[in-house]
This record gives structure tokens, sequence and C-alpha cells, in this order.
């Protein structure tokens, strides 16, 4: 007799629900995906019109995991890949309301030359001084996490900390610096300073090796750092959806709870009062819809997602005529330190990027408001937020007019924030739902906040799933 498969139910049809229910079903079980609204894909979207393509959130991902490149290459979308434009790859950082360019070689947390950051204009003389003095200061004793913040200022000095590593993380995390841990979003510099002590003397190193080994490759494929797809991100999604099972997906269905059938078996109700019984379910929802499901089952896993901070982000796209645009650059985008003021919080020349969005003689930005310095914009009226938006974009880029079209996408609680003793409040979560078979939690609230991220948080709570269901 054929052995009956393995029922799972799979909540949230973002790009970790849809990558969970993709592993599942090659690893031979019956899924149900249940998305509470009307197409898949979560914050992942993309609109096209008069020649424009608005990407809604995420606009790209990196390749240094190769994780969804590969996926694409499955689903038969390696020919849709499309690189950065190689052009000019430059990052700016705003100061009195005028880019300059970021320090070349400044990575995030550390600079990989010195005489970039010797003649920068974002840094006074004496915030470049104690930078350099980083070449002197000791390792930190105590082992413990700490903030970013409080890691950038104890090794490159508060100016360094507040024009350059603040926006540059709050581009990526649109969070707050003094909250956010290190050991859950940047620890290879915490090892960096245990192994080198110096960073500036480690990421010197790293980079030569870097370009030896670059030197020594054998020819062959090479990737920009970031990728996107030229039929626009939200056909990722869709081309996993597409290769499902008739009856896999049911949009419109929303889950209200989960709860426990003894012994091994799992009740899964929605919104219409309509249940279903299952062997396992994964939850691959944001956090601020997932705690409620878990409130009599689970109480760690509600816990852990009940006190998870969110901060609410919006992403305007405006589009001009690009002789608009009266200030010269030739870069990917921008970054807006908060004591600048303002709710701009980082900007991409999206149409330089990727050329492909935008026709000839039209320039498209993408630009991000909010996060943790201003939450409160995704709850401002949409021609109130534009205005707003326009008004601090005008003078740093020197825009003359309106621009020929906008689009704007609000993501409340849209993004999760890694705060101080994220990683031990996740060992515990971890630790608990071994008690737990059949139920396994993916997303980006857990181990990352990228595209690759997330995809492979999906695969590893499918795999979790089925490696229970065999030793059981």
């Amino acid at each position: 007799m054929e052995k009956k498969k393995r029922k799972v139910i799979v909540l949230g049809a973002g790009i970790s629900g849809l990558s969970a229910a993709r592993r599942l079903l090659a690893l031979g079980a019956d899924v149900s995906l249940w998305e509470s609204s009307s197409r898949v894909g979560g914050v992942i979207d993309t609109v096209q019109r008069g020649g424009l393509q608005f990407e809604q959130s995420t606009d790209n991902f990196i390749t240094t995991v190769p994780t969804v490149i590969e996926l694409c290459r499955e689903l038969g979308l390696e020919d849709d890949l499309v690189q950065t434009n190689n052009r000019d790859r430059r990052t700016y950082v705003v100061r009195k309301r005028r880019l300059h360019p970021l320090p070349d070689g400044f990575m995030m947390l550390a600079p990989t030359k010195l005489w970039p950051m010797v003649v920068t204009p974002l840094l006074s003389p004496l915030g470049k001084l104690r930078a350099g003095l980083e070449l002197l200061i000791p390792r930190k004793k105590d082992l413990g996490d700490e903030t970013i913040g409080h890691f950038a200022r104890r090794r490159l000095g508060r100016e360094v900390t507040d024009r350059i590593v603040e926006p540059l993380l709050s581009g990526i995390y649109a969070g707050d610096a003094e909250k956010i841990s290190l050991d859950a979003t940047l620890p290879r510099f915490r090892e960096l300073e245990r192994k080198y002590r110096s960073l500036i003397v480690a990421m010197t190193l790293g980079q030569r090796a870097a370009r030896r080994a670059r030197r020594q490759e054998e020819s062959g494929a090479r990737y920009s750092l970031f990728m996107t797809l030229r039929s626009g991100l939200a056909e990722l999604p869709k081309a996993i959806a597409r290769r499902f099972p008739e009856g896999t997906l049911r949009l419109g269905r929303r889950a209200v709870s989960v709860r426990r059938r003894e012994p091994d078996q799992w009740l899964v109700t929605d919104d219409a009062g309509q249940s279903e019984t299952c062997d396992g379910v994964i939850c691959a929802l944001p956090s601020c819809a997932a705690g409620g499901l878990f409130s009599e089952s689970v109480p760690e896993a509600a816990r852990f997602y009940n006190t998870m901070e969110q901060t609410g982000c919006a992403v305007c796209s405006m589009a001009f005529k690009t002789e608009q645009i009266r200030a010269k650059f030739a870069g990917m985008g921008f970054v807006v330190p908060t004591i600048e003021g303002g709710i701009l919080v980082a900007g991409s020349f999206s149409s330089h990027k990727y050329p492909h969005r935008a026709p000839e003689g039209i320039t498209l930005l993408r630009l991000f408001v909010g996060g943790a310095r201003a939450p409160e914009v995704v709850e401002m009226e949409p021609e109130a937020l534009r205005k707003r938006v326009l008004d601090e974009i005008r003078p740093m880029l020197r825009i003359e007019g309106e621009p020929i079209d906008t689009e704007l996408a609000r993501w409340p609680r849209g993004m999760p924030q890694y705060y101080l003793g994220h990683l031990d409040r996740l060992a515990e979560l971890e630790k608990a739902l071994e008690r737990y078979p059949g139920l396994a939690l993916c997303g980006n609230s857990f181990r990352g906040v990228g595209i690759p991220a997330c995809v492979e948080s999906g695969y590893s709570a499918a795999e979790s799933v089925c490696a229970q269901a065999k030793e059981s």
C-alpha cells in the first residue's frame, strides 16, 4: 500500500512561504498554501505603466549567496536576470542637502582605504583624526552583543557613526543603530575585531586577498553584487506559484488560529470559521500578523512575535524628464543621515541602476521614507506624503517642476527590527519549538531580511517539518 502523504499547511504566500511550499512539494508532501490577499509575493510587487517599472519594495537581491540565482534557473527565469549598470556604482551620502560620494572602499562599518577618508567632505578634521585612531583602539574584552551604534562609535568615533554608518544601516534595515544588534546583523565585523583587533587593518588585508583571488579565478560567469528580473521582481513569486499543482494555493484565505491536536496533528482555522487538520504547519507570516495565531497553543512563538519591534516605511517612486534634474550624479543611489532631519531615509537612481526601468530621457527615482526615524509617515495622506517627499528631494537634486508620474507603496510595520539580544531570543524560541513537532516558522523575522535569506528560511522550515516526520 502506498504511504499516505504528509499534509502540511503553509501560512502566507510571500517569498518565504512560497519557497517553503515549493520545497515541501519536492519532498513529497501534500501542501495547502493559505494567503489572505488576492495575490502572491507579499511585499514583492511590481507596477508597470507607460514604459516605467515601479518596484514597490525591494528592487533586487544580493548575489553573494547563490540561492536566488539557482532558483531563477530552476524556474526558467535565467534569461530574465539583469545585472546592475556597471558604468558607475557609486553611493552618495547627504550632507547639508547636497550629495557627497561615500568614501571609496567604505564597507558598512569600516574603510578599506585611508586616503578617501582623509579627503571626504563628509567629516571634519577631528572626525577624520578620530577615525584614524581606530588603528590603535584595543579589541573589546567583553564578548557580549552590542548595538551597531555602540560598536561603530567605539571603533571609529561618533562622527563616522552619525555621518556614514548610521545612514548606511538605515538604508538596509530602516532601523535605529542604537538598538540594532551587531551579532544579529553584521557579525562579520565582530569576528574581524576579535581576529585582527583593528577593522582598518582587517579590511585592508581582506581587500588585498580578494584582489589576488580575483586575479587567480578562471574565466566564467561573474555576476554583479546585485541582480533583478527584467520583467520585474514580482515575476519571481508568480513563477513559483505557477509550478504548484492545482488546488495548492488558496488565495483569500486567512488563518486566525493554529492549535495543536494530540499527539501529532494540528488544527488550523480560517476567518470564515472553517478548520482543517494537518500533520504540519509552517508559519511564513510577518510577526505583526503571526502572534495572535499561537496565543493559546504555542505561547513561546506568540511571545517572540508579539515582542518583535517593526517599523513602518513607504516607497515613493517619481519619474522626471532627465533635464528636470539639474544636479549631476553618476551612481546607484544615496543615503540620508538621521541628523539631517526629515523623513527621507535613502534613494535609488532606479533607471540608472537598471536602465530597462524607464524609457530613454526619463529618470526614475525610488525614495524610501519613514523607518525608525519617522514611522508615522505610513499614516499620512498619499498626496501629503508625496508633497513632503518632493519638498525634501528637490533641493538635493535641484529638481525643476513636477514629476511626470509617481507611485506610492506604504508598508505599515513592514520591517522587523533585530534589536539587541535578538539571537538569544531566537535561540530560546528554537529550543521551545522542539516540543512542538510538525511546527516550523520562517520569514524575515529570524535570520535575515533580504530575498535570499527569506528563500533559505522557507527551505529550512520545509526540511525541518519533513525531517520530523521521518523521526516520528
